[in-house]
């Protein structure tokens, strides 16, 4: 079996995936109040669900602190709806509000300015926000060099044997981090995702067309036994 490294994963997936450059820069068009909420609202629910969503908060209501903290709690789960667990993500999101106006004066970009750890920190005291969310805003909003791991993420990197079956958020993150260049950690990072959706599935992984393939032996027995069947 060969052995990766996250130079070889970054060419690969690079030739076979083409997305477009600018997802690979640092998001800064979007607040990271209005991240933070795109992210609680895309909790257990698709991208299309929450496209919609933001979608309709934002007519309906607006993203920032002030509007969300002045909005009834019914127009705002009226709003949010279509993300599913609204109930739960309305009352989260009432919460976020109110601390991002009395801690921070309405104006969360100031986070960014921390360094990582504390940026992280701070990020990761917010209802609602756990350290995938908390990554996700430090990379795409701040550039910050930390690596959020999602589920593709997770069972990508688990079948290539670049984190155990049994590590943590924690520990799967520091081994990606020594795994993948700083500089390369957003494009890895959307690569991976890509990689999961598209080809390295949960339930039917289509390990023959995978340009990974030579490298991981979850791949290689799973065609094995695809064979065996009678």
């Amino acid at each position: 079996m060969k052995k990766i490294n996250g130079e070889t994963i970054l060419r690969k997936l690079g030739e076979a995936i083409m997305l477009d450059e600018e997802r690979f820069q640092p998001l800064r068009s979007r607040s990271v109040f209005e991240m933070l909420v795109a992210t609680i609202l895309s909790q257990n629910t698709s991208d299309k669900n929450t496209a919609r969503t933001i979608r309709r908060l934002r007519e309906t209501i607006g993203i920032t602190p002030q509007s969300i903290s002045n909005a009834g709690l019914l127009e705002l789960k009226s709003a949010i709806r279509s993300s599913g667990l609204y109930n739960v993500k309305a009352r989260v999101l009432k919460k976020l509000a109110r601390i991002v106006i009395k801690n921070y004066g309405g104006n969360f970009e100031k986070v960014l300015e921390k360094p990582l750890d504390e940026a992280r920190r701070e990020l990761m005291s917010l209802p609602g926000v756990g350290p995938k969310t908390a990554d996700v805003i430090l990379l795409f909003a701040g550039g910050k060099k930390t690596f959020p791991i999602d589920t593709h993420v997770f069972r990508v990197s688990r079948r290539l044997g670049l984190i155990g079956l049994k590590d943590s958020y924690e520990d799967a993150r520091g081994k990606l981090m020594k795994t993948f260049p700083p500089e390369s950690y957003l494009k890895a990072h959307l690569l991976l995702i890509e990689h999961g959706r598209k080809t390295c599935g949960a339930r039917r992984p289509l390990c023959s067309g995978c340009v990974l393939l030579e490298y991981c032996s979850f791949g290689q027995e799973f065609l094995k036994r695809k064979t065996r069947k009678p």
